[in-house]
């Protein structure tokens, strides 16, 4: 009884301690997800302020209400942990009634019994039965040790009767904690209804621009395209400079092999012509002194040539693209070791369209980009995001730039941005400013951020650190 009475304390414990961090866990995400929103608000009024509805009114105000989702469905799994957690205290009270009830039977038939046999008569009457001492000294023995086992049945109905007690108290915090936390999700369900209507009025103002809108996106696209011209441009000079720089090294390597084969067939000849002048040599002595010899003794009597020596060979490195060679391997790799920790362009901003498929919220069509979009203040410093090498800086409209970095075999690049701080061969460092955010089709500011490597482009936001 006491070790299934001692479990039931040490389960009950760890199963509200479990609860207890989840609820902890979930309270945490829910004021992160609240700093968001109000950064989200904060940077929808400071646009309402500067510019009629756009493009980065309605990705503002549709992130909040993703957020505002995401705090809902935040509150339910609160509520399900609460609930959890009630069901599993009623199953404590209720298992810890049922243990007070076998207690207090059990302790009942102790106290009957001890009532019963009460008189020093029977005690001293079962104690003098025995057959011997040593039997007598168990029975004295068993004696104490039933009454400390009455002893502790009670304290065992005291304790059991506090858990109960504790559980109902427990009980009851717990279901006003749940009343809060629907009070809470009702509010949160009427912010959700009132930034849906929103939402609804920035979308109605941006349909009723109509061809304005339109005519905008179509310049976005156009801009785009530039981009796109001008990194593929990039990419395919960097390959074509690196095959250059691989031929013109491979040329050299020809001629210095070449130069080493030539000195060493030069040298064999000399040894092979100074053979035969001695062996000449050998043979006139012999014959000016009557000496017979065979033609062989004369030549074993010449030094043996010394052996060839082969020329080295300068070995060429095989790297798994044009691009990479010993200077920036390890650059290279660098840049590859940092995905997903990389910092931003910019400071402070919001993503305004991600890679890939966005949707128009005018006519619910989409459009595809293969870049990031962020928005930030206009003049904000853009910041190149790793080491490297600076391929072009170019115009792509009236003042808007474009600055291509090489990473190794990645490239980098920061378009709708000007003042840029930075020329073709310069090498950047992390975090080195190279320009200035400009205004994009919307009149706000954003960076057109792109990565890519010489086969395609991907998405510079997982290769970028949390925020």
């Amino acid at each position: 009884m006491t070790k299934i009475f001692l479990t039931l304390i040490l389960l009950g414990s760890i199963s509200m301690t479990a609860l207890a961090q989840t609820r902890e866990e979930l309270e945490r995400q829910r004021q992160q997800l609240k700093k968001e929103i109000e950064s989200t608000e904060r940077l929808l009024n400071e646009n309402r302020v500067e510019t009629k509805q756009n493009f980065l009114q309605w990705t503002l105000i549709n992130n909040k209400v993703n957020l505002q989702n995401k705090v809902i469905d935040n509150i339910n799994k609160d509520l399900w942990v609460l609930d959890n957690n009630i069901y599993t205290m009623q199953l404590d009270i209720n298992k810890y009634g049922r243990m007070l009830d076998t207690l207090k039977e059990e302790y009942a038939r102790s106290m009957v019994y001890a009532y019963k046999n009460r008189s020093n008569y029977d005690f001293l009457n079962f104690i003098f039965s025995a057959d011997n001492f040593n039997d007598a000294i168990k029975r004295i023995a068993y004696l104490k040790s039933y009454r400390n086992y009455r002893e502790m049945q009670g304290e065992n109905i005291l304790r059991t009767q506090e858990l109960r007690k504790k559980k109902i108290n427990d009980l009851s915090s717990a279901k006003l904690n749940k009343g809060v936390t629907l009070k809470s999700q009702s509010k949160e369900k009427e912010t959700l209804e009132v930034q849906k209507q929103e939402k609804d009025k920035i979308v109605s103002a941006l349909k009723a621009q109509g061809s304005q809108l339109s005519t905008q996106i179509a310049s976005k696209q156009r801009q785009m395209k530039k981009v796109d011209g001008v990194i593929a441009a990039a990419i395919k000079k960097a390959i074509d400079d690196a095959k250059r720089a691989a031929a013109v090294a491979a040329a050299a390597r020809a001629t210095e092999e070449k130069r080493l084969r030539d000195l060493e067939t030069k040298r064999l000849k000399a040894e092979e012509d100074a053979r035969k002048k001695e062996a000449d040599r050998l043979a006139a002595a012999n014959k000016a002194n009557n000496i017979v010899t065979k033609p062989e003794e004369v030549v074993a009597k010449v030094s043996t040539p010394t052996p060839a020596t082969a020329a080295p060979v300068v070995k060429e490195t095989k790297y798994a693209t044009e691009l990479l060679n010993a200077g920036n391997i390890a650059l290279n790799a660098s840049f590859e070791r940092n995905k997903g920790s990389l910092p931003w362009p910019v400071d402070q901003g919001r993503v305004l369209m991600h890679f890939g498929t966005n949707k128009i919220p005018t006519s619910g069509s989409t459009i595809d980009i293969n870049c990031t979009t962020i928005t930030s203040a206009v003049g904000a410093a853009v910041k190149s995001v790793f080491d490297g090498e600076v391929l072009v800086v170019t115009n792509i409209d009236n003042g808007i730039d474009a600055v291509v970095i090489k990473h190794g075999r990645y490239f980098t690049t920061y378009a709708n941005i000007n003042g840029v701080t930075v020329h073709p061969g310069d090498q950047v460092r992390t975090g080195q400013v190279i320009g200035r955010v400009a205004e994009n089709i919307d009149g706000v500011g954003a960076v057109d951020f792109y990565m890519a490597n010489e086969k395609s482009d991907f998405d510079p936001e997982t290769w970028l650190r949390n925020r």
